[in-house]
């Protein structure tokens, strides 16, 4: 066991030399003096811009794991698998349907509502670095030099997260059939069009002198998720029991907190892709350490603002709340953290904890049954933080932001906000409502009432989380 562990630490150290050997001879001649040729060092740059978004695209699909656990352990024993199979079954949706038509609404050329070119990946690669500068069909992504696959990766997992917030929403009583469906129609068409809107070039980019911002996907990705999801809610309905014939709410807790727990820190560990990893490029580093401090302060405030506020005003620091709380903190600094402070970003965490936790409340009093707080989370989070990244922004930041925010004597920034949280609300909320009723006149969106209290597992999905042995 020693001497295979020796071959392997010793084969593992001759590959890490190796590695830096190779970086070392592309950047620095074999005199040691710094490569003259300008070519060889755009092509250095360039691989390392696209491992690094590819790497920082990985935690972003690793999150499909936190979500699952997350959800699963929201959630009732008997519904544990249909959950699982949600999260899993649904990036592979996302993958095909942004490949086919998604990619191309988002980010290839068109007009200011949807682009119109490049469906199927298809077009020239326009990256600087193909030699083919702005003069693909995907001028949008033209900023960047990573090749185009490596941009449709990266910004596929994020179109994946978006559909995957739906599925907390609509859990424990969703046939699985009905949330596939919609899964398709919100990456192939409402997904990206409101992306476009704001990352493809479109009318929010420069709706006023300011323009709309989203650095990674407050609004984009997180906001669109909720009001999707927020749709299907009102349509679906309660669970079964959840509100009393009294009006009284009827708690239904799930069944693994350690499943929420091992969740939570997975969510939080893709977040450091999520945010960093949407610069698209190393840079000489200093955006990406600024971005990784204003996520990780975001998070730690929120969660322990959560805590407090569940302990002062629920009388017990709910460990739910607790995991929420540090959620709704990256939600929220997910639009602001490459243009704010770190005090400010401490600030937008801890007003998210705060809000997480009455925003739970607050729909269960309204009878909107939200199994997982997701809701709470990136809807209303989501809304925070695009309206923080208007009042906190500071040219100053690392991130390039033309504008200051209200903090800083800005007016039209936050305005832009403004309108691009209610536009892109109004639009998926909609046209999510109107897609989650053709699902229900036409193939039907709840399970019965008897398949509910029996268990999805069972009923949609044939096996159960927690079989019992058949052989004893």
């Amino acid at each position: 066991m020693f001497a295979r562990k020796s071959l392997a630490s010793r084969w593992a150290l001759w590959t890490a030399a190796f590695m830096v050997a190779g970086v070392s001879l592309a950047a620095f001649g074999e005199d040691g003096e710094p490569a003259s040729d300008p070519d060889a060092m755009a092509s250095l740059q360039v691989g390392l811009d696209t491992v690094w978004t590819l790497a920082t695209a990985f935690l972003v699909f690793f999150m499909n794991a936190g979500f699952g656990c997350l959800e699963a352990g929201f959630c009732r024993a008997k519904n544990a698998v249909n959950i699982l199979g949600k999260n899993f079954v649904v990036f592979g949706i996302s993958a095909l349907a942004f490949w086919v038509t998604g990619f191309a609404i988002m980010f290839g050329d068109g007009n200011d509502f949807l682009g119109w070119k490049g469906w199927f990946l298809g077009g020239a690669d326009n990256s600087p670095a193909s030699g083919d500068a702005y003069q693909g069909v995907f001028n949008a992504l033209s900023w960047t030099g990573i090749p185009l696959t490596a941009k449709y990766f990266f910004q596929a997992v994020f179109a994946g997260t978006a559909a995957t917030i739906v599925s907390g929403c609509v859990a424990e009583r969703i046939h699985y059939r009905a949330f596939m469906l919609f899964s398709v129609a919100l990456v192939a068409l409402f997904y990206p069009i409101t992306g476009h809107w704001i990352w493809g070039g479109g009318w929010l980019s420069s709706v006023n002198e300011a323009g709309f911002w989203d650095f990674a996907g407050s609004t984009v990705v997180h906001s669109v998720g909720g009001w999707a999801g927020l749709a299907g809610i009102i349509v679906l309905g309660p669970r079964l029991g959840k509100f009393r014939a009294d009006g009284g709410v009827q708690p239904i807790p799930g069944h693994s907190m350690g499943l929420v727990f091992i969740g939570g820190m997975i969510l939080w560990l893709g977040w450091f892709g999520f945010n960093p990893g949407s610069t698209m490029g190393v840079g000489d580093g200093s955006a990406i350490a600024h971005i990784v401090v204003t996520t990780n302060s975001a998070c730690a405030a929120g969660l322990l603002a959560s805590t407090l506020t569940a302990w002062f005003w629920l009388g017990k620091p709910d460990f739910t709340m607790t995991v929420n709380g540090a959620l709704a903190g990256l939600v929220a600094i997910t639009a602001p953290c490459a243009f704010v402070t770190v005090p400010s970003s401490i600030v937008i965490g801890a007003v998210a904890g705060v809000l997480v936790v009455f925003a739970v409340v607050a729909f269960d009093r309204l009878k909107v049954d939200d199994p997982v707080g997701a809701l709470s989370v990136h809807l209303v989070n989501g809304i925070w933080g695009t309206l923080a990244l208007g009042i906190f922004a500071t040219t100053s930041a690392p991130g390039g932001i033309g504008a200051d925010g209200l903090l800083y004597g800005g007016g039209s920034l936050f305005v832009a906000q403004v309108i691009g949280v209610v536009a892109v609300g109004a639009f998926t909320f909609v046209g999510s409502f109107i897609i989650w009723q053709v699902i229900k006149t036409t193939l039907g969106m709840r399970v019965s009432p008897e398949e509910e209290s029996m268990g999805l597992d069972l009923g949609e999905m044939g096996m159960e989380a927690y079989a019992t042995d058949p052989i004893k």
